[in-house]
């Protein structure tokens, strides 16, 4: 049927869009021509130029056009509707939606409205361009599409997508796409519509709106508008509102150009406190809530705008402010209050965070806040007399009276602050807690008929995250099989497995560990025994933690633990464990960045999981405790906390620094077993590089914990120096020797040490006989051999090597560290690189053969032989006989 034919006299049935379609509303035309073949499209208005461009270089012939003029409009029984269900959005056509027994079919992506036309079939849903729905249709249907019917289709998706960068877009705007892709939708000419370059003409009315643009604050949300006039209609207008929008960065604007006897209302916006599509429709235009347009006849631009303000007055909620939020006056404790009168504030007053008076340093009135979570388990762990400054948060933010809830909300849920002080001129002037904000959100929600409050939104979107693709890439394949394996028991038992710590902080630091702890929501013991037995590995349980090993045969090991929480009856003691869920598990471990997960079932495998801001501590490299008690239940923290903040290069928080300072003013070390330090001083010890960690156990006057006795001066820090290159210069010469490195480092920590002190250490820190003695009698009997090596006398092989042979490697490297004179050194280098394995082919069986009686001279043969080796007077098997027979039988 011809564009230009008569319209029938029988039932017709019209497919159309509203006025100034775009190609969204042109390919919705064409999907739905498809689904009723024998319709006629019709245009309500004048559709874009581009649109007018298009049709007629190529693609008129796609569709049943018919002119408005031309159609009996008591004739039409059907009228299909596409990207759109407003009567004040389909022009000249409007009455027929008068006709009796007219049959209305709707299909479109715009949120619904209470007078939206009332369909007797409707197609409905939130995509980013109705092309997809009809699309989607399309596909369910098997209707063939031709290569040209799948490009328009297509360039529709992407115009109202922006090319699937709107916040508006689905996976369903992708799928449709990439079906339309795959009947040959031609991406070359699509991007060629879709581009748009700018012409002199745009560029001349851009200035324009720009220069026009003002500013104005309703309700307490910052609006853009501005108008313009041209003589004739500019079919770009909304591609360069757009463009003024992300180049002025505006969170809502509203233009207004007057073309021709018309005015077009263009509006962006990218605030959920402004639904342009819901403000337009009281003017009669439509849209998204972030993208929108109006079209009015017979107003001039000031009559426009004043009915725009009209509805912006109308649908802007007024955004309430930090006055009206806080709670006034603010309750604060003095400085020097002790937890005990904290807690009395408290309880007297029914709340549950206080802020903290300034002591006057602080311009801003306060000096932190204090939770009654923290109180009380200062209180338990009996330091009732302790000022709250000591365990206070101080790393907190405020805000101004006139401050918004998006400001409020960011500044309590990014910072996990649980009181946010509002100050003018100084003054605290009231409080805002947590249970404010979230009471405000609630209420916004209900208004606003959404499902899910702005703070579940935003929480979920930074405590989940699918992170799968990021595993395959930085996981090695038999890791990542591992994982799924563990995913699938855990699946098969109804329990949710997830792996955590250091495994998912190192993948996020990009550093290679294979070290895998699981734990499991249910019981993990049974969890490990299914596993093992599953893939032919054993177990080894401890009931009591509710944790087990699984051993595979090679020897690789995982670590599985039931999601637990831990109290601790008193400061430096072992936790008392309980049983509790994966966030609970998490709050119990050290550091924030140590608390992410990524569970392994398989409905949701590679979702990362993060309570606690873990991947920004990550990103921002700082290391924070997850509560302000952390040290004080758990000295050792403080170990770990230097040891983490060295090896990764990151810093620790102003806060947490605070809290080591009050751990180690307060003396918590002194209830720690001599076991526990041990355990972490090792762990320092076998760090790549712990020198710099155990400076820091210096600065923070730690190493008395180990024994008064030792502190870093000068020559220690040189020694501890030298310790990094004599240990790193072995490494490089002998790859595949195994040693000790850790003993190298304690030996030298403890050089100034005498036989009692270091035998007092090793008592203190419970350390094995072996060891004990490698650190006392053998490390002192090494000390007392350097003079002579030292020595300027010469020496022969044999004396180096009669001098160093009985020591191991860890006892080598460290008299190495500690001689002073550089011949020492190259004796020491030598012995180690070219002397120690040096050994004799004769044996007793030899001397047999050659006469000599056996007993004590065997001994002083061999030994005379070796030394000669040693010092190149022997050298071959028939060497080793000739100089047997000439020096002990000739």
């Amino acid at each position: 049927m011809s564009s230009h034919q008569t319209a029938p006299t029988k039932a017709v049935t019209i497919i159309t869009c509203h006025v100034n379609a775009d190609f969204d509303a042109l390919a919705s035309m064409l999907c739905a021509q498809k689904l009723y073949p024998d319709a006629l499209v019709v245009f309500p208005g004048s559709q874009e130029k581009n649109l007018r461009n298009f049709f007629i270089q190529s693609m008129v012939y796609l569709f049943n056009i018919a002119e408005q003029g031309k159609i009996d409009f008591s004739s039409v029984t059907k009228l299909v509707l596409v990207d759109t269900r407003r009567r004040s959005r389909i022009g000249a056509l409007s009455p027929i939606l008068d006709n009796p027994n007219l049959e209305i079919h709707i299909y479109d992506h715009h949120p619904k409205k209470d007078d939206d036309i009332k369909a007797d079939k409707e197609y409905h849903m939130l995509t980013g361009a109705t092309a997809t729905i009809l699309t989607g249709i399309l596909r369910e249907k098997d209707i063939p599409i031709t290569p040209e019917e799948a490009t328009i289709m297509c360039l529709g998706i992407y115009e109202d997508t922006g090319s699937f960068s709107f916040p508006s877009t689905t996976e369903y705007d992708l799928q449709a796409a990439a079906y339309l892709l795959s009947k040959g939708a031609n991406l070359n000419m699509i991007s060629n519509m879709i581009t748009r370059e700018f012409n002199p003409e745009q560029i001349g009315l851009l200035n324009d709106m720009i220069q026009s643009s003002r500013r104005y604050t309703i309700n307490g949300v910052d609006i853009v508008i501005t108008s313009v006039t041209t003589d004739n209609y500019f079919p770009d207008f909304s591609f360069l509102v757009q463009k003024m929008a992300k180049m002025e960065n505006i969170d809502a604007i509203f233009a207004l150009g007057l073309m021709e006897n018309k005015v077009y209302v263009v509006a962006r916006s990218k605030t959920d406190d402004v639904d342009v599509g819901e403000i337009l429709s009281l003017i009669g235009g439509g849209g998204h809530p972030t993208a929108a347009a109006a079209t009015v006849k017979g107003k001039t631009i000031a009559q426009t705008e004043q009915l725009l303000f009209d509805a912006l007055y109308s649908k802007i909620n007024p955004r309430r402010q930090a006055r009206h939020l806080m709670s006034s006056p603010a309750i604060m404790a003095p400085l020097k209050s002790t937890c005990k009168e904290a807690e009395g504030l408290l309880t007297r007053y029914n709340i549950n965070a206080l802020l903290v008076a300034s002591d006057g340093s602080q311009p801003q009135g306060f000096s932190g806040y204090i939770t009654r979570q923290v109180v009380e388990k200062a209180l338990f762990h009996d330091l009732d007399n302790v000022p709250i400054h000591e365990y206070m948060s101080t790393e907190m933010s405020f805000v101004r009276p006139d401050a918004d809830i998006v400001e409020i909300q960011n500044k309590i849920i990014g910072n996990k602050q649980r009181i946010l002080p509002v100050m003018e001129n100084g003054n605290v002037l009231g409080v805002i807690t947590r249970t404010d904000l979230l009471n405000t959100l609630v209420q916004q929600s209900r208004s606003s008929n959404h499902n899910v409050s702005p703070l579940d939104e935003n929480l979920s979107a930074k405590r989940s995250r699918m992170v799968l693709n990021f595993m395959r890439e930085r996981l090695p394949r038999h890791i990542m099989q591992t994982l799924v394996q563990l995913g699938d028991v855990a699946s098969e038992l109804n329990c949710s497995a997830y792996v955590v710590g250091g495994f998912v902080r190192d993948l996020f630091l990009y550093r290679k560990n294979e070290d895998i702890d699981v734990v499991i929501e249910g019981n993990g013991i049974a969890f490990a025994k299914t596993f093992a037995r599953k893939l032919g590995a054993r177990t080894h349980t401890h009931v009591k933690f509710g944790t087990a090993v699984i051993i595979f045969p090679k020897g690789f090991k995982i670590d599985v633990a039931s999601a637990r929480m831990e109290y601790y009856q008193f400061p430096a003691s072992l936790p008392i464990v309980e049983m509790s869920s994966i966030k609970m598990d998490m709050f119990r471990r050290d550091f924030t960045i140590n608390t992410l997960a990524i569970q392994l079932n398989p409905d949701k495998f590679g979702r990362l999981i993060d309570f606690f801001s873990g991947q920004k501590d990550i990103k921002d490299k700082v290391l924070r405790v997850l509560h302000n008690l952390s040290f004080v239940e758990d000295p050792t923290r403080v170990f770990r906390a230097l040891r983490f903040e060295q090896r990764f290069g990151f810093t620790i928080g102003k806060l947490t620094a605070s809290l080591i300072d009050n751990a180690v003013k307060m003396d918590f070390f002194k209830r720690l077993s001599g076991k526990r330090v041990y355990t972490e001083l090792k762990l320092i010890l076998k760090e790549e590089n712990p020198t710099p960690a155990i400076l820091r156990l210096q600065d923070y006057d730690l190493l008395r914990v180990i024994h008064p006795a030792i502190q870093i001066e000068n020559e220690l820090a040189r020694l501890l120096g030298n310790a990094k290159k004599v240990t790193d210069w072995h490494d490089l010469l002998f790859i595949d020797e195994s040693y000790e490195r850790w003993t190298v480092y304690f030996m030298t920590l403890i050089r100034h040490c005498d036989l009692k002190t270091t035998n007092e250490i090793c008592k203190h820190l419970t350390i094995a006989p072996r060891h004990a003695k490698l650190f006392g009698e053998t490390r002192l009997q090494a000390e007392r051999r350097l003079p002579r090596l030292e020595s300027r006398k010469r020496m022969c092989n044999a004396d180096v090597y009669n001098l160093l042979k009985a020591f191991k490697t860890e006892i080598i490297l460290y008299m190495m560290i500690c001689a002073k004179a550089e011949i020492a050194k190259k004796r020491i280098s030598f012995f180690q690189t070219q002397l120690r394995n040096v050994s004799i082919t004769m044996s007793g069986k030899d001397l047999l053969k050659l006469g000599l009686p056996p007993g004590p001279l065997f001994g002083k043969v061999l030994q005379s032989i070796t030394e000669a080796k040693l010092n190149g007077t022997v050298k071959t098997r028939d060497d080793e006989f000739r100089f047997v027979k000439r020096q002990f039988i000739e």
